[in-house]
């Protein structure tokens, strides 16, 4: 996986850190300690500012008409018409985008904390894709977004910095992760569940005599997979869950049943387990996944990665004051013109920017 992609990951669990007082009401410190101001002393399409660094009208644009388009050219333009737990999909992708951008600027401030620059090199391929991609653009599209080509450098410039500095900040993290700690087994189970669903979806606890009942299921099944009765046949004459073979790592599974599968051995059946969901009948598959395991050192490197990135981000976030153009902001809307089709943005920043 390319550090690209890992930063890519940290991001999305950290999308929306640095403006989680941004876009709050008027106060002096939103839930962080972080000092909040709200429409103070802007400039001329100054969306936001956090300490130096500040977000124009264009930027915002670039990131947001990008997004629709691409959002337009999977599902068609009629997805906006969709409602999101009482928000506009249109307002859900323009959140996200000031949310994406931000991050990316308080970053750069963080790059800046650390003495980390973009090198030589580096800046030549930020010119060049910035480049690519301005001439990709009509003139429609230049002037409806209000951007010029510095507007592109500087987004690219900020990206790869950014980008830069996640790798700066987890370049100490041990790649190499036993086997026995990323350990994947495979197992099947059947489940006699406890508990049933509202019409809300809402789960409601069965009564002490429902769940003797199941009790007694689990039993029968039980003594039935003893006996020698095929266990898949089981799983589909009696068993409650969707699925019927997990595979997982340690960390991954309800601790009573996690504590019953990794104790058996290849072919064992367990005895009766207990969750939150009911009574499970476990069968080991395999008591070591190759794939799943490797697959699995793979997500703790990338957790270790997030939590790291994570725990230095967050403090520093805590210490900046960040101001946002409120009115401004609300102005903001999706540009709806037929020749305004430009959706590459990210792509040619990819391009250019690998592992």
């Amino acid at each position: 996986m390319s550090e690209k992609q890992s930063w890519k990951r940290a991001a999305a669990v950290l999308l929306m850190i640095c403006l989680a007082g941004l876009a709050s009401a008027c106060g002096n410190k939103d839930e962080n300690g972080t000092k909040v101001v709200l429409t103070t002393g802007f400039s001329k399409d100054e969306i936001f500012r956090i300490e130096t660094i500040s977000c124009k009208l264009p930027e915002i644009m670039v990131y947001l008409t990008n997004s629709q388009n691409q959002y337009e050219g999977v599902f068609g333009s009629s997805i906006w018409d969709a409602d999101i737990e009482g928000t506009t999909l249109e307002q859900n992708v323009k959140d996200t985008a000031l949310a994406r951008i931000a991050q990316i600027k308080t970053m750069n401030l963080l790059a800046e904390q650390h003495g980390v620059e973009l090198s030589e090199q580096e800046m030549e391929q930020v010119a060049e894709a910035a480049g690519i991609y301005y001439n990709s653009l009509n003139d429609k599209e230049k002037e409806l977004m209000g951007v010029t080509e510095e507007t592109i450098s500087t987004l690219y410039s900020e990206y790869a910095l950014a980008n830069k500095v996640y790798s700066y900040i987890i370049k100490d993290i041990n790649p190499e992760i036993s086997d026995d700690e990323a350990r994947t087994i495979t197992v099947q189970h059947i489940l006699i569940k406890t508990y049933a669903l509202d019409g809300t979806g809402a789960k409601i606890e069965y009564t002490q005599t429902a769940k003797d009942d199941a009790y007694a299921k689990a039993q029968e099944v039980l003594k039935l997979a003893q006996e020698g009765t095929d266990f898949e046949e089981l799983i589909e004459k009696y068993s409650e869950d969707n699925k019927g073979t997990y595979s997982f790592g340690k960390g991954d599974m309800e601790k009573s049943f996690e504590d019953a599968a990794f104790n058996l051995e290849t072919g064992e059946i367990s005895s009766i387990v207990e969750t939150e969901y009911g009574y499970h009948i476990i069968k080991c598959i395999s008591t070591f996944n190759r794939e799943e395991t490797d697959a699995n050192k793979v997500k703790i490197v990338e957790e270790r990665k997030t939590e790291v990135f994570g725990q230095e981000y967050d403090t520093f976030v805590g210490t900046l004051t960040r101001n946002l153009n409120e009115s401004l902001w609300n102005s903001v809307t999706f540009i709806h013109d037929p020749e305004v089709k430009t959706s590459s943005f990210f792509d040619i920043y990819g391009q250019y920017f690998k592992e």
